[in-house]
C-alpha cells in the first residue's frame, strides 16, 4: 500500500467525502438526459432531413430546446466538480496525476470541445450550413457525448480496478505504463455501457412523460402520439438490453471487486453451490452477519457466476484476506448502503421499463387510455430512471470503500490538509449553489416541456431568429 502516514481527521474526510457526493450526484441529474436526448433529437433531425416532414423539425427542436437547457447547466456544474480534485483531494491527485489526468484530459480538450462546438453549431447553423452538414452537427454531438462518458468512467474504472500503471520506486507515485490498458479494460468497456443504456433509458422515459403530459391535455395530438408511441418500444428495448449489461458488468464485478459484490449481496460467509440471492435483509455490522433474511434459493449463484454450482466469498473471509495483504483495518464498506443501494438502482432502473410495457399493453391497437390515474403515473415515472441512476452512483462508490484508488490509497489518505472549518464552510456553500442550479433547471425544463412542440420558425433557447434562404441546397428555409 502507498502510505503509511498518519490518518487524517475522520470529520475531515467525511466532510470531504460528502461533498464530492453531493456535487457528484447533483451534476449527474444532467448526464443521463444529455447522453440519451441528443440521439432522439439527432433521429428527429434525420427524419426531417429524409422526409421532409415538417413534424419532425418541430420535434427535434423541441427536445432540442431541453437537451440545450439541461446541456448547458449540466456543464457549470461539472466545472465546480472537477476543481475538488485539487482542493479536497490533493494526495489522490499527486498519487494518480500521471494516470487519472490523461483520460480527463482527453475528455477536455477533445469530446468536450466536440459536444459543445458542434452543438453550437448545430443550434447557430440553422439555415446558415447546408442541410446535411447541419444533420451532420447533431450526430458528432452524440458521439461528443458518448465520447467524454467513456474518458470519464476509464479514469473511474482505474479508481476501481487499478491496470496499466507501476509505482515510482522513489516518489511512490503512480505512474502510466499501459495507456490502453486504463481504456480497455473490460470494466471500462462495460460500465461505459451500462451508463449509456442507463442514460437511454432515462431519456426515454423523460420523452414518454412529457408525451404523456400533453396526450393527457388533449395537445400536440398528431405529435405527441408519435413519440409517446417510439418511447415505449425505446423503452422496452433499452430495459432489455440493460438487463444483459448489468449481468456483464456484475460477474465482472465479482471477479475483480469481491468485497464491493460481497457487500451488495449481504453474504457475510463464502457461500455453496446454488446460494441464495438476497431480498430483503438486516446487515449485524458488529456481529459480522445477518441478523434476518429472505432470499431465493439458487439465484445468486446464477447473478454472480453465471452458474447454479458457483460459489460467492464472504466478506469474512475476504476481510481476513485483505488484512493479511494490506495490514490491519476494516476493509468492508457499509453493507446498508450496499445492500440496500444495489436494490434501489435495479428497481428504478426497471421501474421506467416495466411501466412502458404496461403501457404498450394499455395503448394496443391504437387505443388511447382515459383513466386519470394512467396519464398521472407515466408523468411521475420521468423521476425513476434518475433515481435508478443515482443509486447506482452512490452503490458504485460506496462498494469502493475504504479504498479511494482499489487496493492502492485508502480514502482517510488522499484529503487535502485542510482545517475543517474551511471544508464545513465550502461544504455550505456548494449546497446552496447547487440548490440554486437545480431550482433553474427544473422550472426552466418545466416551463419549455409545457409549452410543447415549437413551430420550425420559432427560435430556440438563446438562438438567433432564423434567416431566410432563397437557396434550398444551401440551408434550411422556413
Amino acid at each position: 500500500m502507498r502510505f503509511t502516514q498518519p490518518v487524517s481527521d475522520g470529520l475531515l474526510v467525511d466532510l470531504s467525502r460528502l461533498q464530492f457526493a453531493l456535487t457528484t450526484l447533483v451534476h449527474y441529474l444532467f448526464v443521463p438526459l444529455t447522453l440519451g436526448l441528443g440521439p432522439w433529437v439527432a433521429i428527429f433531425e434525420t427524419l426531417r432531413y429524409r422526409t421532409g416532414d415538417e413534424r419532425y423539425a418541430r420535434l427535434s427542436r423541441f427536445f432540442g430546446s431541453l437537451l440545450l437547457i439541461n446541456f448547458a447547466i449540466g456543464v457549470a456544474s461539472g466545472i465546480i466538480q472537477e476543481f475538488q480534485f485539487g482542493m479536497n483531494w490533493a494526495v489522490f491527485s499527486r498519487f494518480v496525476g500521471d494516470i487519472f489526468g490523461a483520460p480527463l484530459a482527453m475528455e477536455g480538450l477533445f469530446a468536450f470541445f466536440l459536444e459543445s462546438t458542434f452543438l453550437g453549431l448545430w443550434i447557430f447553423g440553422r439555415d446558415r450550413l447546408p442541410r446535411l452538414l447541419h444533420l451532420s452537427t447533431i450526430w458528432l454531438f452524440v458521439i461528443g457525448t458518448w465520447l467524454s462518458a467513456y474518458f470519464i468512467l476509464a479514469a473511474n474504472s482505474f479508481m476501481q480496478n487499478p491496470v496499466g500503471y507501476e509505482l515510482d520506486p522513489i516518489s511512490g507515485d503512480a505512474v502510466l505504463t499501459g495507456l490502453g490498458e486504463v481504456f480497455f479494460q473490460p470494466l471500462t468497456i462495460w460500465a461505459w455501457l451500462h451508463t449509456i443504456v442507463g442514460g437511454v433509458i432515462a431519456a426515454t422515459v423523460f420523452v414518454f412523460g412529457v408525451s404523456a403530459y400533453h396526450l393527457k391535455r388533449g395537445q400536440h395530438l398528431d405529435l405527441m402520439r408519435k413519440t409517446f408511441r417510439a418511447a415505449i418500444v425505446t423503452g422496452i428495448v433499452a430495459g432489455g438490453i440493460q438487463l444483459f449489461v448489468g449481468d456483464v458488468l456484475g460477474v465482472i464485478m465479482v471477479d475483480k471487486q469481491p468485497m464491493k459484490m460481497a457487500a451488495a449481496e449481504a453474504v457475510w460467509e463464502t457461500t455453496g453451490p446454488c446460494a441464495s440471492l438476497g431480498i430483503v435483509a438486516i446487515p449485524d455490522t458488529a456481529a459480522r452477519d445477518n441478523s434476518f433474511e429472505v432470499g431465493i434459493p439458487c439465484l445468486l449463484s446464477i447473478v454472480a457466476t453465471n452458474s447454479l454450482s458457483g460459489e460467492v466469498v464472504g466478506m469474512n473471509e475476504l476481510q481476513a484476506q485483505y488484512e493479511e495483504q494490506y495490514g490491519p483495518g476494516d476493509y468492508t464498506p457499509n453493507v446498508w448502503v450496499a445492500f440496500y443501494g444495489f436494490r434501489a438502482m435495479i428497481g428504478f432502473g426497471l421501474l421506467g421499463s416495466a411501466w412502458m410495457v404496461l403501457a404498450w399493453w394499455f395503448t394496443r391497437r391504437g387505443r388511447m387510455p382515459t383513466s386519470r390515474w394512467f396519464w398521472g403515473i407515466s408523468i411521475w415515472m420521468i423521476a425513476a430512471p434518475w433515481l435508478g441512476n443515482l443509486f447506482g452512483w452512490i452503490f458504485t462508490e460506496n462498494g469502493r470503500q475504504p479504498w479511494v484508488v482499489y487496493g492502492l490509497l485508502k480514502t482517510e489518505d488522499a484529503v487535502s490538509d485542510l482545517s475543517v472549518g474551511l471544508v464545513a464552510t465550502s461544504l455550505a456553500g456548494f449546497v446552496a449553489l447547487y440548490t440554486i442550479i437545480g431550482v433553474v433547471e427544473f422550472r426552466l425544463i418545466r416551463r419549455y416541456a409545457i409549452r410543447g412542440p415549437m413551430e420550425p420558425s420559432d427560435p430556440m433557447p438563446g438562438e438567433p431568429p432564423p434567416v431566410v434562404s432563397s437557396s434550398a441546397g444551401k440551408g434550411w428555409t422556413s
